[in-house]
């Protein structure tokens, strides 16, 4: 049911993917680091104009195109927008060649057993059809494992791949994203945990049914080498997790065919203050950086 184009472009390019998809929790933060502090807009809808103006900057730069970018992670109220006078996903398809992608989750719940699960999506059916109406190809929705608690960890990859085959159900490609957060004290144990669980619930996916994952870069490179290697693995991703971009690509350059889904680290550097021409070039550095660290 995914478009066949999209689909050979996200399984066999050199790339990253790009995650534009900073919600209303962490944007602020995003904005304040572009260089635009919360005293530059009041209330949620300016501050989403704010976050949109940024988006569009990045997307409409001459250096953000599917040469090195296989695709984007848009938030809901982007997909909504527009940008260059059309939709946002038909834009990056159309105009760039980059797959669209939606985040769908509505946030982490409170802590236990360890994790934070994702809080309920009651609208997720309505959603996922407005998204394929949009020409999204995929999903991602994120929990975050802060210990080794195996109680948890099961809980979280349950509930992501529960959602995940409703999502692949609608004919789109769902990103699992069990992040491990990269200052739990117990990381390489929890990697251990969660790899065991993906790759039981990898298991019992229909032939035909393919899912991305989005995971912390591994305490051990290639851990995750077995996950690439599923029938049932389109590609596995890389989440910068709270290391620099310098960090970040030096520890993903390590782990052989897994590629960037970098949010924070892609944007590092880059400031509504810029002229246009520093912004290219700055953003073209950051997109070459994750795209070389990618190709390992």
């Amino acid at each position: 049911m995914s478009d066949p184009k999209m689909l050979e472009k996200v399984k066999t390019q050199d790339g990253f993917i790009a995650a534009l998809d900073q919600s209303g929790g962490s944007t602020p933060k995003a904005l304040k680091l572009y260089g635009v502090p919360e005293s530059a807009y009041s209330g949620e809808e300016q501050m989403f104009d704010k976050v949109h103006e940024m988006r569009t900057r990045i997307v409409t730069s001459p250096s953000f195109t599917g040469k090195r970018i296989l695709g984007a992670i848009l938030f809901e109220k982007t997909m909504d927008r527009e940008i260059g006078g059309k939709p946002a996903a038909q834009f990056l398809w159309e105009e760039k060649n980059v797959v669209p992608f939606l985040k769908v989750d509505k946030g982490l719940a409170e802590e236990k057993d360890g994790v934070q699960l994702m809080k309920p999506m009651p609208d997720l059916d309505a959603l996922l059809d407005r998204a394929r109406k949009n020409g999204v190809f995929g999903t991602k929705m994120r929990s975050v494992i802060k210990n080794a608690n195996a109680d948890g960890i099961k809980a979280i990859v349950d509930q992501q791949f529960e959602i995940g085959k409703r999502i692949l159900a609608k004919g789109l490609v769902p990103i699992i994203e069990p992040e491990v957060d990269i200052k739990s004290p117990t990381k390489a144990e929890a990697e251990k945990m969660l790899k065991a669980n993906l790759l039981a619930q990898l298991g019992k996916l229909a032939p035909g049914q393919k899912v991305m994952l989005k995971l912390t870069i591994p305490s051990q490179p290639d851990f995750y080498a077995e996950c690439i290697d599923h029938p049932s693995v389109l590609r596995v991703v890389a989440l910068s997790g709270g290391y620099s971009r310098a960090e970040a690509n030096e520890k993903l350059a390590k782990n052989h065919r897994m590629i960037a889904s970098f949010s924070r680290a892609l944007t590092e550097g880059l400031t509504a203050q810029m002229s246009k021409q520093e912004f290219d070039q700055a953003l073209d550095r950051s997109i070459e950086s994750i795209f070389q660290a990618s190709k390992t």
